[in-house]
């Protein structure tokens, strides 16, 4: 395929976030194909790029410049140009665009991401007070992707766009392993992901209570006024928990090697990478009954009610049983292996060849 295009300006260096995994992972698995170009608007997004790929320097993508972007990049040879994103420009356009909404995670929780000033913040919180924006976007483009089965019918129940819309799922850049052995007997049971209010910690830490013997290990990063609020939590609750307060990449692959499990108390979510990430592992996962959970985790994963914490125990008893716990850790090898860059990248370009 001649002409592909990526707009890679809501890559962030300094901070991966789910966005910067999911361009990262695409653009890699892409260049290894096709001759891939991409847009970006610093030199640290241009440094974290693969070798090879080539770069366009342009303005970023809050600018008010973006609203002539697509004017200016009618002379660069673009056929096809994919955002991770659904704000990329389109107007005055001469290729196809296909754009990215991940979830509709912002539609029922309205906090926008910390790392946007304050105007754009603002702007953030009030695109998401209704569909009718979200919709002007999506029906410019030619094609709208998505991450997840579960997020697709969301989209298609709130009429958001008139486009056809393909699920390019995330992926996971640890490479597999097989545990050398069943960890049954582990005492650790770990989280990955942010801290905030529908994520549910305080669910496991209060759950862990219940676990005299275990401890739960929260790997991410943590503000010290969230830190004392759950340490308070689990001298009340008599739990054991461990702040890692951010890890390497060496240290979360060893986190993942010697946990008993990898536990999510998630109220609401939009797709659940570190569940990928420990399944590819062989870490069973215990996580609460979402529909997005189910269908990443299928079965691979253990369930419980996010409000009932006998349940959480249960799963985690059940766990103990080294059977048990050799059967769910191959049941996770296998259902992380449904999610690749490489196969994500295939559908991608298909979905962009059946475009008229």
């Amino acid at each position: 395929m001649n002409g592909l295009w990526f707009d890679a300006r809501f890559i962030n260096p300094a901070s991966p976030d789910g966005i910067t995994n999911f361009s990262l992972g695409l653009i890699s698995e892409l260049s290894k194909t096709v001759q891939l170009s991409v847009l970006v608007c610093n030199q640290a997004q241009q440094a974290s790029l693969p070798s090879g790929v080539k770069s366009l320097m342009v303005t970023g993508p809050t600018s008010l410049k973006e609203f002539f972007l697509a004017r200016k990049l009618k002379d660069q040879g673009i056929r096809y140009l994919v955002s991770p994103m659904q704000t990329t420009s389109s107007i005055g356009r001469n290729f196809k665009l296909a754009v990215t909404l991940h979830d509709l995670i912002y539609y029922r929780h309205r906090r926008p991401p910390s790392a946007f000033s304050w105007p754009v913040r603002a702007i953030w919180w009030l695109f998401h007070l209704s569909y009718g924006p979200q919709r002007f976007l999506l029906n410019r483009a030619d094609l709208v992707l998505t991450v997840s089965e579960t997020s697709k019918r969301q989209m298609l129940a709130a009429r958001l766009t008139k486009r056809p819309i393909e699920v390019i799922g995330n992926a996971t850049d640890i490479a597999p392993t097989v545990p050398s052995g069943a960890r049954n007997d582990s005492r650790f049971l770990v989280y990955m992901g942010s801290f905030i209010d529908y994520k549910n910690v305080e669910f496991l830490i209060r759950a862990v209570g219940l676990l005299p013997d275990h401890t739960l290990v929260l790997l991410s990063r943590i503000s010290p006024a969230r830190r004392t609020h759950f340490e308070e939590l689990a001298t009340t609750h008599s739990s054991s928990i461990r702040f890692e307060n951010g890890v390497t990449p060496a240290d979360y692959a060893s986190w993942l090697g010697r946990a008993h499990a990898l536990v999510s108390a998630s109220k609401d979510e939009g797709f659940g990478i570190p569940i990928i990430e420990a399944m590819s592992q062989g870490l069973p996962v215990i996580l609460s009954d979402i529909e997005i959970f189910h269908e990443v985790g299928s079965d691979a994963a253990l369930y419980f009610d996010p409000t009932k914490e006998k349940e959480f125990r249960r799963s985690v008893l059940e766990l103990q049983d080294p059977e048990v716990w050799k059967q769910q850790s191959l049941n996770a090898i296998r259902q992380a292996a449904n999610y690749s860059w490489q196969g994500s990248s295939r559908k991608l370009l298909d979905a962009l060849n059946r475009l008229p």
